[in-house]
């Protein structure tokens, strides 16, 4: 297991939310840590909080994320890890009411954001032989449910995303992995959901990507994990096993 004192870390969607309590995490574990977000207000106040770099920008747009991970690599040096936490809820109506361009632009921060930053510093991770990858997805990728379909399909196309990218990059050096936080009270979902939902605990998805920014769970690249419902110790236990049996994964079963 990999010390992680001292590593570069960039974090996407950091200013609030999961993501800015997984740069929390990643900086009591040593790293170095980006953050980036729309929001440089928000940004800079977790960089501060932290001792980090912000990065005010958007993923989905290309130029964007090529200047923040020119910025991270001349600040800080080669990124180790990258968490592709960035993303926006879908519109609470149907379908058949939404603007194009409004349900597309879901699509376009969820998932394009991810491919676009992982694009951007896969190549200097292969150079390398080492780096790691952890995508931000959700229970709705799997479960249909109430955010909308622009926000399924994109947390549905995230995970196929990285599990075929993870399957791209075996035997490199570089993992990629898939998570869902669980159900999080945040900005973004607290007035979508009742004050006795199954909230899932703020720090499990943390807990959970410093864990496979350690290196611990390397051999489960690619497959779908849950900060609530997976049992880390029991995932590190049962790595080959899962992988054998095809668990931990969106399958079609008949």
């Amino acid at each position: 297991m990999a010390d992680l004192a001292g590593q570069v870390t960039l974090v996407t969607g950091a200013g609030r939310g999961i993501g800015r309590r997984i740069a929390l995490e990643l900086a009591g574990a040593g790293m170095k840590v980006a953050v980036s977000a729309r929001t440089r207000e928000q940004v800079e106040q977790t960089a501060a909080d932290i001792g980090g770099l912000a990065i005010a920008g958007d993923v989905s747009r290309v130029d964007d994320v090529e200047r923040t991970i020119a910025e991270t690599e001349r600040e800080l040096g080669p990124i180790d890890v990258l968490v592709n936490n960035a993303g926006v809820g879908g519109a609470g109506r149907p379908t058949w009411e939404q603007e194009p361009d409004q349900w597309w632009r879901v699509v376009e921060i969820n998932l394009r954001g991810a491919f676009l930053c992982c694009r951007a510093v896969i190549p200097g991770m292969l150079d390398r032989g080492r780096g790691r990858i952890v995508n931000v997805a959700s229970g709705a990728a799997y479960l249909p449910g109430s955010r909308g379909t622009s926000y399924a399909a994109s947390k549905a196309g995230l995970h196929r995303f990285t599990e075929v990218l993870a399957n791209e990059l075996a035997s490199t050096g570089v993992f990629a992995f898939s998570i869902s936080p669980g159900l999080v009270r945040t900005e973004m979902t607290a007035d979508n959901f009742a004050d006795d939902a199954p909230w899932t605990p703020p720090e499990l998805a943390p807990r959970l990507v410093r864990e496979l920014a350690s290196g611990r769970l390397d051999r489960l690249a690619g497959r779908y994990l849950h900060a609530e419902h997976d049992n880390v110790d029991d995932l590190a236990a049962r790595a080959d096993d899962i992988v054998d049996a095809d668990l931990n994964a969106i399958r079609l079963r008949r």
